[in-house]
């Protein structure tokens, strides 16, 4: 059979056009004049036929210069036919601007066609036509009408009916021996459950002259895009932790079987989206501190507790299962997670559960797939809990053996005559139940028609198997963070190695693509936690508790030559921190004496301090205060570390002599010393530094990764970009359809005290409050005054405003961030519940999930009531139905 390839593009001098995909090498293609492209391949085809997938590259001296989207590889059956040439003429394919459409998210659940049609019948003179229609559900399907008999004569009620075997692409392939040219012909819409036609396409008429087909040879027509004029898609959903899911099943904490029943109440309630936050495992001590989810062993295992243990098998020995049960119950009815309550008891259950079934499951056919499919993450993460255990601490570089990673040798503990075995196979035997349970309520959200979004976070743990395995992909050396913000106003400090974006770029960032694609067999949408990480990431020394001495990488720092030439004269006092007599009362109030007599030195006599040896870092102060927690410790420690950051510049962690202007600076003591000229001369170098010296310098750093990343799977990307944003973050998520976050407290536009609901993009998700913020209600009664002009100038109530959020207040803000232009709005469980007075939880503090600026957080929330009680919560639901319904996010076409 042969096989003819076409496609235009005009490539720059030295790049060629190649074909990838039909085998290990690119095939390369011919051209006369740079423009059009072509090649011809003979394939043997077997006599039932043979599905081919490909897609086009762009190629100069061996190395891939571009390659077109290819998130859906070109799919074309060839038919056994003997001596049979294929015609195929292409286009190149850029990312679509309905790229969201093309996403697993869509394809496999909120627009999939479950049954597919099969593929058209061949025919001796073919004509194949294809196009790219997402924007259909299951009742609808494409077709085809235009100047002739065969096309129906433009007559919709004999249109021609396109095949979604490769949904989103339709095609049909007519008998090209009853055609006449020119043809003519428009794409419509047809409505299989009214047997007619509800729309045409709304493009002039579609044009071919006569190709020329002859006897044996089909004629291959690709990459339309069939459009009509139907209302841009928008969705609701829920955004809630696993942990927090609470049912009458549960044991203490949510679990993989609740989500099913979560996707129930999605259901009833017609929403879309159940967003939730990482679900790895983050045992460390533990301790209740393991309940940070950003904070993993393992960027692949899941937490242990998110185990259904119901799921898992009944236990034989009756006493055990009653006590188990008794437990349950108790555990169950608390009003907040005990973590280590919860963790304790499923794992006492998880051994016993182990002794009776796992020598029949590891011996099973299904654990062994999955084993050989996730043994290269799998068995790390199992020697590593086991390891961290036995030596009882997650720091692997204090472990007596075993503290560098040698793969040979882990592989000995694991053999299964080993006395280490059972410890390690016990990891296992939980990952295994793990994944067929968060499988089971995936395939079950899809058969739903609803998407579950995860979470990715942005760092990993320093005492990690990633860490202790990988170690060359990491800056070990330093602490990821984020600079000052509304949720941090010392910045955050989340204790993260950063990432060696250069060791990462020589693979073609596998560690990344490895890890999207597991989360793809989960998730059909996923969140990438601080997405500009990927810009740039703010890196904060070791020796450092605050975000504030941090610095961005990479970066562009400043020489001292350039600092000066802002008029602004560089002192070398600038780089310490400057702690004047004048002030400390301001800090310290009645512990002024005592901090200058413990803590401080005189460094000459014009009341200049400086910090006495041994609390020269805030890692030295914070290792003085350890385990005092008294208010007035917590007073002079918090103190000192504002002092130690009192500094004007940081220095590069890098380049010698190169500086970086301290982040917030302008709020410090050492900034009100500087006079009215040299605070000028800083400020115009602050903003030049800080909002666009580096606009196209991260624009690049950004477009290395995030291309390859974000296409490496067809989950539907969701970026989460506050506080600090840089320029040319819009600019790169719009190239990528990336879709932003909008907070309605948290505007984009400076300008701006709230954001503007009806100004939001449409590729974008809009919430009214994250697991990072106070809740609606919460929010509410924060301040005072910021919610008076609030309700005066966005609602547009006048007088006063209520001293709570009532239900009726909730609603009508429920109601105007789902009649956003957002394409999703995903609100938090908390604020769904906050518009019905009864079913709300009275205790608005008990809502909050996080307090970014409190490093020691308890993530113990939980829902105050069952899901079983929230699917009988018949008024609350029929609400959220009607607010959907009456804001357009629940489409039928």
């Amino acid at each position: 059979m042969i096989l003819s390839f076409n496609i235009e593009y005009r490539t720059n001098w030295g790049e060629e056009v190649r074909l990838a995909g039909l085998s290990t090498e690119s095939v390369p293609m011919h051209t006369t004049d740079g423009i059009y492209w072509t090649a011809e391949l003979e394939v043997e085809v077997p006599q039932e036929g043979l599905t081919i997938n490909y897609n086009y590259q762009i190629e100069q001296n061996g190395s891939v210069m571009r390659k077109e989207w290819d998130n859906f590889p070109r799919c074309i059956f060839l038919s056994g036919v003997p001596r049979k040439k294929y015609r195929i003429n292409d286009c190149w394919k850029n990312i679509p601007e309905q790229l969201y459409l093309y996403s697993s998210a869509f394809t496999e659940a909120l627009l999939s066609h479950p049954e597919r049609e099969s593929i058209p019948q061949g025919h001796k003179k073919g004509l194949v036509i294809k196009a790219y229609a997402p924007r259909i559900n299951k009742d609808y399907c494409l077709g085809i009408c235009g100047n002739q008999k065969a096309l129906g004569n433009w007559d919709p009620e004999k249109a021609v009916l396109m095949s979604d075997a490769n949904f989103p692409e339709w095609q049909v392939e007519l008998d090209a021996s009853k055609l006449k040219y020119p043809l003519e012909y428009k794409f419509v819409l047809y409505n299989k459950l009214e047997k007619k036609v509800d729309c045409w396409e709304n493009n002039p008429n579609r044009y071919l002259a006569d190709p020329e087909i002859k006897t044996n040879e089909t004629l291959v027509v690709s990459d339309r895009y069939a459009n009509f004029d139907i209302l841009a898609w928008k969705g609701a959903g829920i955004a809630i932790p696993v942990f927090s899911l609470k049912s009458e099943k549960s044991f203490g904490v949510g679990d993989f079987g609740d989500l099913k029943r979560m996707i129930d109440w999605a259901v009833r309630t017609h929403q879309k989206v159940i967003q939730i936050l990482p679900i790895n495992d983050t045992t460390m001590t533990h301790a209740w501190t393991d309940s940070y989810p950003y904070n993993s062993i393992s960027i692949y295992a899941f937490h242990p507790m998110y185990a259904d243990m119901k799921q898992m098998g009944t236990l034989k020995d009756k006493e055990a299962a009653s006590g188990f049960s008794k437990k349950q119950k108790e555990l169950n009815s608390l009003t907040a997670i005990d973590y280590e309550a919860v963790n304790q008891t499923k794992w006492e259950f998880f051994r016993l559960i182990f002794q009776q079934e796992g020598e029949k499951v590891l011996a099973s056919k299904g654990f062994k797939e999955f084993f050989e499919a996730n043994k290269e993450w799998l068995q790390p993460y199992a020697v590593f809990s086991y390891l961290r255990d036995a030596y009882r601490t997650p720091n692997f570089r204090e472990w007596p053996k075993y503290s560098v990673y040698n793969a040979e040798e882990i592989e000995k503990m694991c053999q299964p005559e080993t006395v280490d075995y059972p410890h390690i196979a016990l990891y296992y035997f939980i990952q295994y139940h793990l994944h067929l349970q968060l499988l089971a309520a995936t395939k079950y959200a899809r058969e739903k028609g609803v998407v579950l979004k995860g979470d990715i976070p942005i760092g990993i743990s320093r005492n990690s198997v990633e860490a202790w395995t990988e170690p060359h992909y990491f800056n070990l050396n330093g602490q990821a963070g984020a600079p000052p913000d509304d949720f941090s106003v010392n910045g955050q400090n989340w204790g993260f190695p950063t990432y060696n974006w250069d060791v990462m770029e020589k693979d073609g960032y596998r560690w990344w693509m490895k890890r999207f694609q597991k989360m793809a067999e989960y998730f059909d949408a996923y969140r990438i936690d601080h997405i500009l990480g990927f810009f740039r990431i703010w890196e904060i020394p070791m020796n450092a508790v605050h975000g504030l001495l941090g610095q961005f990488v990479p970066s562009l720092p400043m020489s001292r030559e350039e600092i000066e030439s802002y008029g602004f004269t560089f002192r070398e006092e600038y780089l310490n921190p400057y702690i004047h007599e004048s002030f400390l009362g301001q800090l310290f109030g009645p512990y002024t004496n005592t901090v200058k007599q413990d803590f401080l030195e005189l460094a000459d006599e014009s009341g200049i301090y400086r910090m006495k040896p041994g609390f020269e870092t805030q890692q030295e102060v914070k290792q003085f205060f350890a385990g005092k927690n008294d208010e007035d410790s917590i007073w002079i420690r918090d103190g000192l570390y504002s002092l130690i950051s009192n500094v004007l510049f940081v220095p590069d962690r890098k380049e010698e002599g190169k500086y970086h202007p301290r982040i917030g600076v302008q709020r410090d003591f050492i900034f009100r010393a500087l006079s009215e000229e040299d605070k000028n001369a800083f400020n115009k170098l602050y903003d030049q530094y800080y909002y666009h010296r580096h606009n196209e310098f991260w624009y690049q750093q950004a477009m290395k990764k995030l291309p390859q990343l974000t296409q490496s799977t067809r989950m539907l990307v969701c970026g989460e970009d506050l506080g600090m944003i840089p320029a040319c973050v819009p600019s790169v998520m719009n190239d990528l359809r990336i879709l932003s976050l909008e907070i309605q407290r948290m505007p984009k536009n400076p300008m701006h005290e709230f954001g503007h609901l009806k100004e939001y993009p449409y590729r974008s998700v809009c919430t009214i409050s994250t697991h990072d913020m106070s809740t609606l209600r919460g929010w509410w009664e924060e301040d005072y005054q910021q919610t008076q002009r609030y309700y005066n100038t966005m609602l547009g109530h006048y007088g006063i405003a209520p001293t709570v959020a009532t239900p009726e207040l909730c609603e009508e803000i429920v109601r105007n961030h789902l009649n956003s232009n957002s394409i999703l709005c995903i609100l938090s469980f908390q604020d769904w519940l906050s518009i019905d007075g009864k079913l709300r939880n009275p205790n608005v503090q008990e809502e909050r999930i996080n307090v970014p600026s409190n490093p020691r957080n308890y993530w113990r929330y939980r829902m105050h009531i069952t899901l079983e009680q929230l699917m009988k919560a018949q008024k609350l639901n029929d609400k959220i139905c009607e607010l959907i319904k009456y804001t357009g996010r629940n489409p039928e076409k």
